[in-house]
């Protein structure tokens, strides 16, 4: 892993503990990104992961040839030098100053592609609405674009103290469980609320777990990549699990992917 001097102030963490976001404007340099944008890119137009699974159309049902919001999970299993970039580096040592001595090693990876003119919504949803229903974590997201993030392209938006929240019902995107993406219920209450964190190529917004999020469709003539690393203590086991049924009513193609890769 490389070197690194990143490092929040105590603002910024009270901050981040208070809202449950924070954006900053680097975390990578110019040319570590560029280097980025090529693997992504790779990753993308040959398909990588798409017959495990771990590549699919996050808002749509697969049934055309464009996926609307394409997603793939660990990437770095497909770059491995993923791992040593000084991007996981920086994202490490941020991480550790908001959840503490108890976080364990990086747990989820992902990249998002919104294509330009017709990268679909991100709607408004709760990361742990797609997870395990029996635990309680305390987490945080580092996302980074590849691109300069505007709200035409599609940075996220978050409503100040979500996190305070703890999961709210979800359905799927467009209740279609042919989708994966989820969507909250009556999401149009939290748009009045939403702060919008357009920032440039290589900065990158942090947000803990249960924070209420949302990317726009992307309107612009380029495209907006993206690429998110989690970070977590380790999970409490609940009193008495969430019904996430949104989640038991999934049949995607992914899924059938996934499940005929494990055969």
């Amino acid at each position: 892993m490389k070197n690194t001097t990143a490092k929040l102030t105590d603002d910024q963490i009270e901050q981040f503990h208070r809202d449950g976001f924070l954006s900053l404007d680097a975390i990578t340099t110019p040319e570590e990104l560029q280097k980025l944008r090529e693997i992504y890119d790779r990753i993308f137009n040959e398909k990588m992961g798409w017959n495990e699974g771990r590549q699919f159309d996050l808002g749509g049902d697969e049934s055309g040839d464009k996926p609307v919001l394409p997603q793939v999970m660990q990437p770095s299993k497909y770059f491995p030098e993923l791992k040593d970039s000084l991007y996981h580096a920086n994202a490490e040592v941020i991480a550790r100053q908001l959840l503490g001595d108890e976080m364990g090693p990086e747990c989820g990876e992902h990249m998002i592609y919104k294509p330009a003119e017709y990268g679909g919504v991100t709607p408004w949803h709760q990361d742990q609405a797609y997870h395990n229903p029996a635990v309680k974590v305390r987490s945080v997201n580092i996302w980074m674009p590849l691109d300069d993030a505007t709200v035409e392209s599609g940075c996220l938006q978050f409503v100040p103290g979500s996190h305070k929240l703890d999961v709210l019902p979800h359905h799927s995107i467009g209740n279609n469980p042919a989708v994966h993406g989820l969507e909250i219920d009556d999401p149009q209450q939290y748009d009045e609320q939403a702060v919008a964190c357009p920032i440039p190529a290589g900065g990158c917004t942090l947000h803990a777990a249960f924070m209420l999020h949302y990317a726009a469709a992307n309107t612009t003539t380029r495209p907006r990549r993206a690429y998110t690393l989690v970070y977590q203590c380790p999970p409490v086991e609940r009193e008495e699990p969430i019904d996430n049924y949104w989640m038991r009513e999934k049949k995607t193609k992914r899924l059938e992917r996934a499940s005929n890769a494990a055969k």
